[in-house]
């Protein structure tokens, strides 16, 4: 499996303008592994193949460095198994976030990840719900899976007081954003036809 992860992430990563060294890729197969560890009991991802986790997960969570400067610090809500900030966490030294979880089993796990892949110094887990969170040094707010994502979009419009946010998502998505009046760009990914990420400006 981490065999094949890392093939796919080695054949696939040019169409997403990437080039990973092997140090990286090292390190998001050891959370691949992670996940594959604990996914059975906790469901933190739908079950997939390696090459699909590899495109889906990884690569496109790292579409959201292009948007995020250097030494750049972001809340990550309801981030789940960690995506897209561990990724982007292992890949990028300078960054720092917040991982914003409401399922307390889920945050025990994001705490025990982010201890076992060396990350710790730079990533913190909140179980909260993100309205309960004051994200006062966060410059940039991303999601990637929130449960009711439409529905709470508005909310979460509100809550991030003009902060740059990176939202990933498909059509309805997009036409929550329209609803909303939100100024955004959006960006397909690569190797889809239906998912973005939406950038949403401050």
């Amino acid at each position: 499996m981490r065999k094949e992860f890392i093939e796919a992430l080695k054949t696939h990563q040019a169409a997403f303008d990437m080039s990973l060294d092997d140090g990286q890729i090292e390190r998001l197969a050891n959370y691949f592994e992670l996940i594959g560890e604990h996914n059975p009991i906790l469901h933190l991802v739908a079950p997939m193949p390696p090459d699909e986790f590899a495109i889906r997960h990884i690569l496109e969570s790292l579409t959201m460095l292009e948007y995020l400067p250097k030494g750049a610090r972001f809340a990550d809500v309801g981030t789940g198994g960690g995506l897209p900030a561990i990724p982007c966490l292992l890949v990028r030294g300078d960054l720092k976030a917040v991982l914003i979880e409401s399922k307390a089993k889920k945050a025990k796990f994001l705490e025990l990840a982010i201890e076992a892949l060396g990350i710790a110094g730079r990533a913190a887990v909140t179980n909260k719900q993100f309205q309960e969170v004051d994200p006062a040094n966060a410059e940039t707010i991303t999601c990637r899976a929130l449960d009711k994502f439409t529905d709470k979009l508005a909310g979460l419009l509100r809550w991030r007081k003009r902060r740059q946010m990176l939202l990933f998502g498909g059509p309805s998505l997009r036409e929550a954003l329209i609803r909303s009046k939100a100024v955004f760009i959006e960006k397909l990914m690569p190797m889809s036809e239906q998912r973005y990420l939406f950038v949403v400006n401050r």
